[in-house]
């Protein structure tokens, strides 16, 4: 496992490499050094986790697996439309650390239990998440 520059180990190393350790059942894709997971634990149904499978050096904008990411982001954007059609979602970049883009598509309403208490009912299971889009298209 890698260190994040200060010395810590890297949570997002320890993820994927705990993620592909197992089974795979909530991988879905890997391309030219990036990993396209289903989130465990994820708040909505089909969350995603897109990142170098390697601790990367520097910002993501300066990396060359930005392109990768981006491509894996686009195919799985495919793969869930495939599934449910148009949906609205958001997707975010985290360029500390261990970059990343985190994929949350908008299928659910949150509604009480989730804006009260902080607590997030996902009605899909990551590893059913993974095989369909595994087998999307």
């Amino acid at each position: 496992m890698a260190e994040d520059g200060q010395g810590f180990d890297c949570a997002v190393c320890a993820h994927i490499a705990s993620e592909l350790a197992l089974s795979n059942e909530r991988a879905i894709l890997e391309l030219d050094g990036v990993v396209l997971l289903a989130a465990y634990g994820g708040r909505l149904p089909y969350e995603l986790l897109i990142a170098p499978r390697e601790h990367p050096d520097g910002s993501a904008y300066e990396s060359e697996l930005l392109r990768a990411a981006l491509t894996v982001l686009a195919d799985s954007l495919r793969r869930l439309h495939a599934i449910e059609g148009p949906v609205p979602l958001n997707a975010w970049l985290h360029d500390t650390g261990h970059w990343h883009v985190e994929v949350l598509p908008r299928l659910t309403v949150l509604a009480g239990i989730e804006l009260g208490a902080g607590i997030y009912v996902n009605s899909l299971a990551p590893e059913d998440a993974a095989a369909a889009l595994r087998d999307a298209y």
